[in-house]
């Protein structure tokens, strides 16, 4: 993706201290972008960011937690100030592991207002912090992370990634007036780390025999990320694209 697609702007990675997030930060400075990885754990955060300033690129960690308006608003203020404004901003962080297995009807309500307040609120909070920036440019970005597991039964997890798809095209529609795209990804079965620990081996052989390609790599989804953070997206917004190796049949 080393094309120069992006040189020039600037991009916010939530939740980029490892898995997929840190192959966004690094695709994104592949292609051209100054790249802010933000972190509740700022120490993978850290260490991302080192290895993309080895390697050439221009990138920064923050610390935040984005179910708190004022970490979040620090967040953006800190990618303007090291790098200008912002263009890019990419709603990755998520709880997924973590609350995999629990039922609807079992879940603590502490472990539902949890997951809620970061797989929906955080996304929203983040993009309410960096909507003025971009408005000062006339255009941007917003890519949100949603999942395959929003079009089947999948728990609170689940509830949370459809909610996605519904705040992306209504975070559409509001900001088109302002010149600003929002479009989210819907990733499969990815092999990270915390996507391995939600899938038993006997699920594994399950899928392989039901998914055209059942299993991708962080960097599978970094060419759709691009796209959409690029000129040559700039006629898509509201959109849900899958990347998830035939997995969920949409049209």
């Amino acid at each position: 993706m080393s094309d120069g697609t992006l040189t020039g702007k600037v991009a916010i990675v939530t939740g980029a201290g490892g898995g997929i997030g840190r192959a966004y930060a690094r695709g994104l400075a592949e292609a051209g972008a100054s790249v802010v990885l933000a972190d509740i754990a700022v120490a993978g955060a850290r260490a991302a960011a080192d290895d993309l300033r080895d390697d050439g690129f221009a990138a920064e960690a923050v610390e935040v937690d984005v179910t708190d308006e004022d970490s979040v608003a620090a967040m953006a203020r800190a990618a303007a100030d090291r790098f200008g404004s912002v263009d890019i901003l990419v709603n990755n962080a998520a709880l997924m592991a973590e609350i995999m297995g629990e039922t609807l009807t079992t879940t603590s309500m502490d472990t539902w207002n949890r997951t809620l307040a970061v797989n929906l609120t955080g996304p929203l909070l983040c993009t309410r912090a960096v909507v003025p920036y971009m408005r000062e440019r006339g255009h941007g970005k917003i890519v949100n992370q949603s999942s395959g597991g929003a079009f089947l039964p999948s728990g609170h997890y689940g509830l949370t990634k459809l909610g996605i798809v519904s705040m992306t095209m209504s975070l559409a529609k509001e900001l088109a007036r302002d010149g600003i795209r929002v479009n989210a990804i819907a990733p499969g079965w990815v092999n990270t780390e915390a996507g391995m620990r939600t899938v038993p081996p006997e699920v594994r052989q399950a899928l392989g025999a039901s998914i055209p390609f059942p299993f991708g790599d962080p960097e599978d989804l970094v060419g759709g990320l691009v796209f959409l953070c690029s000129e040559a997206s700039d006629w898509v917004t509201g959109h849900t694209l899958n990347i998830d190796g035939g997995w969920i049949p949409r049209t």
